[in-house]
């Protein structure tokens, strides 16, 4: 039984919860206080868990003595008195069940019991719960994409940045840690498990090189469970890094992430007071505070989803994505398909830049990759795979990239996917415009589904709605 098999089990055992009005979401949450128990009895970590709390304490238990059983479990695994781990009691903290049915918790634990947990180990536990938590985010019902970025362009973000054993990666808004669990995957296998490190070396690795940030107290819940069964155990705050609660975030080697996207409830700015321009936009606060995390050594980097709208909006939107320019070489943006996020009619893009020594002129060119224009409608049935990066990947690993030539030249090659623009032709551009497109697809015309053209005509409009809002603050003084 291979780990895809187990998942699929594992989700279907959601409809024994139906009765007991347990959505997707909670569901896995739910899910995740049990299999954390199973787990560490697989793992042979079950030391962490205090003694009458283990997997056999209960799971031979039934009916109303266990339900009694597992509501006082989740309360004292909470309680930093009686669970003395730090992450165990951050997982069961403020921990609580919605199955009121006890024969539904005991078929679920008996259920989980007899997997073939044989197979589970020899595939990874760590990548058993991962496969879970993917499976929840592209269950459309379970609302969870808006936080999962697909594994393949995770994966592709973190080969083209190539961290290194001894550098310092931060993901200030992890969700489920899938950023710094790949980077770890990467790092093992670069340099053999690190088999040739030193302890000192394999220390910092597991304690030190990977860390993160999570807002949602339920997906921080779940960062954890991720990080914890993959072995790591850097920092993983739960808080808003956009707030003075994320200060600590600075001097990092690379940054990967992909921020949530909207604007903060009723305008508010963020509340550090290390932002540079204010402004309600939570893409364009995440860009500051990644940018000014990364050290000034000339070699930190970043890769970063981020949606059109920074590319383009005007007024302090503008001033950023000139800031962006002078701290940090700009070098690629990669645009992205739509579709391969939950919400289908987002266009986003990757901006991959390097903090330089001083804060100005660092971008000399921008080259652009156009992933969107003629592509496939990317979902369920057409799913993004590495294979549709390799072309990008080959020409982004170029030492010499004036070899891109035959690939980018606009004479030659009209609807070529890779352009560069050197920084005087951007700021010609009307508000540093970034948004660049010239590709066409055969039929001339753009094909958008209809959820595409209300997402893009959401998002034009909002972008209009900022610049009236910038417009009405600048007359605000001004006598007709």
């Amino acid at each position: 039984m291979t780990n895809n098999d187990i998942v699929q089990k594992l989700w279907k055992m959601a409809d024994v919860l139906r009765d007991d009005g347990i959505s997707y979401q909670n569901y896995v949450t739910e899910l995740t206080y049990i299999l954390f128990l199973k787990m560490m009895k697989e793992q042979g970590t079950e030391t962490t868990i205090p003694e009458g709390y283990r997997w056999d304490d209960w799971v031979s238990k039934e009916g109303l003595e266990l339900k009694s059983f597992y509501q006082q479990l989740l309360l004292d695994l909470g309680n930093p008195e009686i669970t003395t781990d730090r992450r165990l009691n951050m997982i069961y903290t403020n921990a609580s069940t919605s199955i009121d049915e006890p024969k539904n918790l005991e078929k679920i634990i008996k259920d989980i019991d007899a997997l073939d947990w044989y197979s589970a180990k020899h595939e990874g536990l760590g990548d058993l719960y991962e496969g879970l938590l993917e499976k929840n985010a592209n269950e459309t019902k379970s609302g969870a994409g808006q936080y999962f970025t697909p594994r393949v362009l995770i994966d592709v973000m973190v080969e083209l940045t190539n961290p290194k054993v001894g550098e310092r990666l931060n993901d200030p808004a992890a969700g489920t840690f899938g950023f710094m669990i790949s980077a770890d995957h990467y790092l093992k296998e670069k340099y053999d498990d690190f088999f040739d490190l030193s302890p000192e070396q394999v220390k910092f690795q597991k304690e030190e090189a990977l860390s993160g940030m999570e807002l949602v107290p339920n997906t921080h819940k779940l960062a954890l469970m991720n990080a914890l069964l993959h072995d790591i155990e850097g920092r993983l705050d739960q808080g808003d890094s956009l707030s003075s609660n994320g200060k600590w975030m600075k001097g990092f080697d690379v940054v990967l992430t992909n921020p949530p996207f909207g604007t903060k409830k009723g305008g508010e700015r963020a509340t550090r007071d290390d932002i540079t321009f204010e402004t309600s936009n939570k893409q364009l606060n995440f860009l500051q505070t990644i940018y000014n995390s990364l050290n000034t050594n000339g070699k930190a980097r970043a890769a970063v989803v981020l949606p059109d709208n920074v590319l383009f909006v005007d007024g302090v939107g503008e001033k950023i994505r000139q800031d962006l320019m002078n701290k940090a070489n700009l070098h690629t943006i990669l645009r992205l398909p739509t579709g391969i996020f939950y919400a289908q009619g987002v266009q986003t893009n990757v901006l991959f830049f390097e903090r330089g020594t001083v804060d100005k002129g660092n971008t000399k060119e921008v080259w652009v990759y156009d992933l969107r224009t003629d592509m496939p409608s990317f979902g369920k049935r057409t799913p993004l795979i590495h294979r549709h990066f390799e072309e990008f990947i080959k020409e982004y690993q170029r030492d010499d990239r004036l070899k891109r030539k035959e690939t980018y030249n606009a004479e030659t090659n009209p609807n070529g996917r890779w352009r560069k623009y050197t920084i005087d032709e951007i700021n010609a551009r009307e508000n540093t415009n970034l948004d660049i497109s010239w590709m066409t697809k055969e039929s001339d015309t753009p094909d958008y589904t209809l959820a595409e053209m209300l997402a893009l005509m959401d998002e034009k409009s909002q972008a209009i709605a900022a610049s009236v809002s910038n417009l009405q603050e600048l007359l605000g003084d001004v006598e007709e």
